[in-house]
């Protein structure tokens, strides 16, 4: 099957299930072939679980939930060496970790212990249980959720484990159609089944992501815009919050190194996802506030004026020359 193809039959699948909500199934889609992972804030109820399900049952790969709690420990997460009586000898019990495709639920509710167990995992793609480092499964795409309005019992997630997030998706009420149709489609008898591909599929489509080109006006393009969070003001982006002049400084931390290697990544499979072999500037706007909003920390007085991570994006891309 030709990459169109697979990526058109995997798109069709998800329709089947998961009504509307495009920019998260198109987010999902490019941290997953990007070799990334995805960070999914929004409210209960969105079909941020449905979607990673569906997404893991149309690829043909298994999928693990963890429900992150404040009293989950890493041995829940990871496994734990059992010792066998008649062996008189420990064996590891693998945790839900080893799970291709795994759904990493109110991830800001864990302590800290848990969160440095799951930033291994993300960024080495490996475990460490006892003495012995366990590889996990490839592909491994992990797609974390948390509440925007809930922060009682929660965790503010560490800056290094929020820059190992490809993108950040946010998730908006659906539309009243779409909504209309997900009350029709609860009254079915049967749900949609779901076809899957052939598991070699996203190394097929991951692979071909790495040969779209991007010249090298596009790469300096991405480094401009990361170094532009870092510095606003040099970049000459106007922020300002509604109805209040925006302060002078009004990012505490901008985006690392790594959100110019991952700006690239996800132009590539955007181009990709749009039938290209080549990428675009415009594939690099669509993409930066996923990839950027996360990556950016206001001061204390820009959020005290209401001025948000979007914002500053956007009067980024509006100030950066576009090649």
């Amino acid at each position: 099957m030709k990459i169109q193809e697979s990526i058109q039959s995997l798109c069709d699948q998800m329709s089947r299930v998961v009504v509307g909500q495009t920019n998260l199934v198109e987010g999902l889609l490019i941290a997953l072939f990007a070799g990334g992972h995805a960070l999914v804030e929004g409210v209960p109820g969105l079909a941020k679980t449905t979607a990673v399900r569906t997404l893991a049952q149309a690829l043909g790969l298994g999928f693990g939930r963890i429900q992150f709690t404040p009293d989950l420990l890493p041995a829940d997460l990871v496994g734990t060496p059992i010792f066998v009586p008649d062996t008189r000898s420990f064996v590891v019990r693998k945790g839900p970790i080893f799970a291709p495709v795994l759904l990493a639920d109110e991830i800001n509710r864990a302590p800290a212990k848990v969160q440095s167990a799951l930033l291994e995992a993300m960024e080495e793609r490996q475990v460490t249980i006892g003495d012995q480092t366990f590889p996990l499964p490839e592909p491994f795409f992990v797609m974390a959720t948390q509440n925007p309005v809930e922060l009682e019992g929660t965790y503010p997630l560490p800056e290094a484990q929020i820059d190992r997030f490809l993108v950040k998706l946010v998730v908006p009420y659906p539309e009243e159609s779409d909504e209309r149709e997900i009350v029709a489609r609860d009254s079915q008898p049967h749900p949609e089944a779901v076809t899957p591909l052939d598991p070699e599929t996203v190394a097929t489509i991951r692979q071909a992501a790495t040969e779209v080109h991007a010249a090298p006006s596009l790469v300096d393009y991405a480094v401009r815009l990361a170094r532009a969070t870092r510095d606003p003001a040099a970049a000459g982006a106007l922020i300002h919050a509604p109805g209040v002049p925006a302060p002078e400084a009004c990012v505490a931390l901008g985006a690392s190194p790594r959100g110019s290697m991952y700006l690239i990544r996800a132009a590539r499979v955007r181009a990709l996802l749009d039938g290209r072999d080549y990428a675009t500037p415009n594939d690099i706007k669509r993409v930066a506030p996923d990839v950027l909003r996360h990556r950016i920390v206001l001061t204390y007085e820009a959020e005290a004026d209401g001025i948000r991570p979007d914002a500053v994006v956007d009067a980024i891309l509006a100030a950066v020359e576009t090649p």
